[in-house]
Parts: structure tokens; C-alpha cells; sequence
């Protein structure tokens, strides 16, 4: 007899359905639900300092800015609720999710590092629409860019200093890396 205790399974049905009238955000993975925890004002901050200049850059054309709140399917096992999305497919028949992610921005915490740094950046690159996942670390300025560059392959690039520029291809705009950050607090312990 197993020591393990059974795991709850539900549906993807189930979980699209009791995601919308839930007060907490849950990510799904294979049959299990994962509770998104709470944001640090680095966090939204960042977060919204690069939704807000690209939904201002993107305005008007045919792809889309969201933040927090859309989930993305990676497969269809799989439903993640990025910090930033951007997408260019006209929405399908769930207006809670898009399935064709351009640009994905995960703003990474300590807790969340893991999972964005591994798990995540693996499974968003199986999705062939995603042409640019960006990590942008709250405790430090750091901006890592993974950029297809074909079927199989990806390039990175990291950017640490206030005066370099990350070029997000996939939409056409560029922001400095101050301009990322701008208006974050940092602590004595953080370094910027």
C-alpha cells in the first residue's frame, strides 16, 4: 500500500468553468490546480510599467495587450496566467483565454523563479505561436529574452544595465531597461 495520498484530478472543462467565479486565479496543469499567489508592488509595478507602453505602441493594430488575468493554453493540458501577454489571434469562443501567445513577460520572484526559469520557459516553447518569452526579475534589474529562432532553436539575451534597450521583435517596440523599472522602490537589499 502506497504512502502517497491520492491526488484530486478535475477536467479542463471543470476548471474553465469554476475559474471564472473563483476569487483566486489557479493555474492548471494536467489535472491539478495551482493557486496563484499575491503580487509585490515590485512586481505589478514592473508589470505594469511594460503593459502599459505596449498596449500604448500596439494601439489600434491587430494584437492585443493583457495582464495577469488571461490565461493562455499552452496545450491542452496545460493553462498558465502570464504577467504580460500579447497576442494577435481574434479571440475564439472563451474570452478568457487566448491560444496563440505572440510575447509572453513573466515578472519572476523568488518564489516563482523555479517554475518561470524551467517549467514555464519549456512549456511555453512548445507553443508555436510564442515567437519571444522575457523574464524580468523584480529584486535586481535583469531582463532575459528567449527569441525563436527557428522550430527548435532559441537565442537568449540578458540586459542589466539602466541604459540598454530590449528590442521585443515580435511587436516592433523598444524600452530601456530604466524604463522597464521605472518608478520601482528598492529596498537596502536589493541591488539595481
Amino acid at each position: 500500500m502506497s504512502g502517497q495520498k491520492p491526488q484530486f484530478y478535475i477536467s479542463v472543462a471543470e476548471y474553465l468553468a469554476s475559474e471564472k467565479d473563483s476569487p483566486v486565479r489557479h493555474e492548471y496543469v494536467d489535472g491539478q490546480i495551482y493557486a496563484m499567489a499575491g503580487a509585490s508592488d515590485r512586481h505589478n509595478r514592473i508589470a505594469l510599467n511594460l503593459a502599459s507602453r505596449l498596449n500604448d505602441h500596439l494601439n489600434g493594430g491587430p494584437c492585443e495587450v493583457f495582464i495577469a488575468d488571461m490565461k493562455v493554453i499552452v496545450d491542452p493540458l496545460v493553462y498558465y496566467y502570464p504577467d504580460v501577454v500579447v497576442a494577435c489571434d481574434p479571440p475564439g469562443s472563451d474570452p478568457y483565454v487566448r491560444t496563440q501567445p505572440h510575447l509572453i513577460i513573466e515578472v519572476v520572484s523568488p518564489s516563482t523563479e523555479r517554475i518561470d526559469r524551467h517549467e514555464k520557459l519549456f512549456a511555453y516553447r512548445r507553443v508555436p505561436s510564442l515567437l519571444e518569452y522575457v523574464l524580468v526579475l523584480q529584486d535586481r534589474m535583469q531582463v532575459e529574452v528567449y527569441r525563436r529562432q527557428s522550430e527548435d532553436e532559441w537565442s537568449r539575451e540578458i540586459f542589466v544595465q539602466p541604459g540598454e534597450y530590449v528590442h521585443f521583435i515580435t511587436v516592433g517596440f523598444t524600452l530601456s531597461v530604466s524604463d522597464i523599472y521605472r518608478n520601482v522602490r528598492w529596498s537596502d537589499s536589493a541591488t539595481n
